[in-house]
């Protein structure tokens, strides 16, 4: 049954004209189980999302937040060479030297610890768990929504191969036609025309074929892509679209308002914005801290007179030093005031920015959900409708054969199901496209995500 059409001479109608398209040659099969774990593991925007996640976690620590102290250890080496003059009243003449050299050392480790800045370190160390948090949301949030465009990417490669399937079907129709059309011009019942008639639909079919081989290749490429893998890789999806026919619309939204990762991070940024402005208020405080270190310093100088005598100076100080370092804002030409108006007015906007996220999910999920109620209606619709086309065809090819049905009513049968087998294979498609986006909404399609 399968096959691709081949152009042919009018004297040799019988020749069989349909053959099998390159677009639809084995391949090797996909499920769409392995396509999402392919795109788990190979998808750019996960991979990079979750590279971030990596960033956002090693940020959390104590010491990025200032809690514990912090150890510097400096060492310092210098070496000069000076001409020296020294002019003494108790001298008629002055002392010279050439090339007089000296060298300084210094060493010492150094360390603060700040024991009190208006707690902003610990409010510091909870926005930066807050934005892992958020982090983990994003990337969660990424993960759902690569995995819904796998899915919906998946699926579209169904639906073209479906409808090279019915074009086919079409083709073997029309190819009957010919053949049977060219039995009654042999016969001397038919005029010629007619047979010419039936070749010129014949080819618009396949020509409908040859786009449609495109759209199919264009499809595959799109998933490719979306599974980070080669563009020219083949393959031939193995499932087909088995759309749920139970979801509730209450669950639905229930569900949203639990486990939407994009909900969730809106949520989690507003706790962030607050933790700033409690950041923008501990700068008003005092900041107490405690300050220690040990140091050596030698300097020999052997650029010193002693009286008309050049000498050698070596000096050598060492030891350890403690004490406690305070810092009291006074006045800083208002700008903490600012920093504060500007921190609540973020916080003020993150308000806004999840209420907003609430409202667009809650338009998307009701759009989805009137969609899919709508798809199912139609899918119960068409499926009747394409037992219908199919038996019609039948009946109009066997009343052709008979000499009982014109050529134009048999085309328009046969035109009548492929619009019917096209037609139900995108509205099983838009059902499915709008299942997966509310379990998309709902944070249902990665369990664990």
């Amino acid at each position: 049954m399968a096959g691709y059409a081949q152009q042919q001479k009018l004297s040799t109608p019988r020749q069989p004209q349909l053959t099998r398209p390159a677009s639809v040659a084995a391949a090797a099969p996909l499920t769409l189980a392995q396509a999402i774990r392919l795109g788990l593991e190979n998808n750019f925007n996960i991979r990079l999302s979750r590279t971030d996640e990596l960033v956002s976690e090693n940020n959390v620590t104590r010491g990025n937040a200032g809690q514990l102290p912090t150890v510097n250890g400096n060492f310092t080496r210098v070496f000069n060479t000076n001409n020296v003059r020294q002019e003494s009243s108790s001298r008629p003449e002055p002392s010279t030297a050439r090339n007089a050299q000296s060298n300084q050392l210094n060493g010492n480790v150094t360390g603060t610890w700040t024991i009190f800045d208006g707690f902003g370190m610990f409010i510091a160390y909870d926005r930066l768990k807050a934005l892992d948090q958020s982090q983990r949301q994003l990337t969660r949030a990424i993960v759902e929504e690569t995995v819904a465009n796998i899915t919906d990417a998946y699926y579209a490669v169904v639906r073209e191969k479906g409808k090279i399937t019915s074009i086919e079907e079409a083709l073997k129709i029309g190819q009957a036609r010919i053949d049977l059309t060219q039995a009654r011009v042999d016969v001397g019942v038919s005029a010629k025309v007619e047979v010419l008639t039936a070749r010129v639909d014949y080819n618009a079919d396949r020509s409908i074929l040859i786009q449609q081989q495109e759209a199919l290749t264009t499809s595959k490429i799109n998933l490719n892509n979306l599974l980070g893998r080669s563009p020219r890789l083949d393959f031939s999806p193995a499932d087909s679209i088995v759309v749920t026919t139970n979801l509730d619309r209450e669950v639905i939204t229930q569900a949203i308002r639990q486990n939407n990762p994009r909900l969730q991070q809106a949520r989690t940024n507003t706790e962030v914005a607050t933790y700033d402005r409690k950041l923008a208020r501990a700068a008003r405080f005092p900041q107490i801290g405690l300050t220690s270190g040990y140091g050596l310093n030698r300097n020999i100088n052997g650029a010193a007179f002693f009286g008309t005598q050049l000498v050698t100076n070596t000096g050598r100080t060492f030891g350890y030093n403690y004490g406690l370092v305070a810092s009291v804002p006074i006045f800083d030409g208002f700008n903490r005031r600012r920093i504060e108006q500007n921190a609540r007015i973020g916080e003020e906007q993150s308000q806004l920015q999840l209420s907003q996220t609430e409202l667009n999910l809650e338009a998307t999920a009701e759009q989805a959900y009137a969609q899919y109620q709508n798809r199912l209606q139609l899918l119960e619709l068409e499926e009747t409708n394409i037992l219908l086309a199919r038996e019609n065809v039948a009946i109009a090819l066997e009343r052709y054969r008979l000499g009982l049905l014109t050529t134009l009513a048999l085309r328009e049968a046969q035109r009548t199901q492929l619009d019917a087998e096209v037609r139900l294979l995108d509205i099983r498609f838009q059902a499915k496209q709008a299942e997966t986006t509310l379990r998309r909404l709902s944070g249902g399609l990665v369990q664990g995500g």
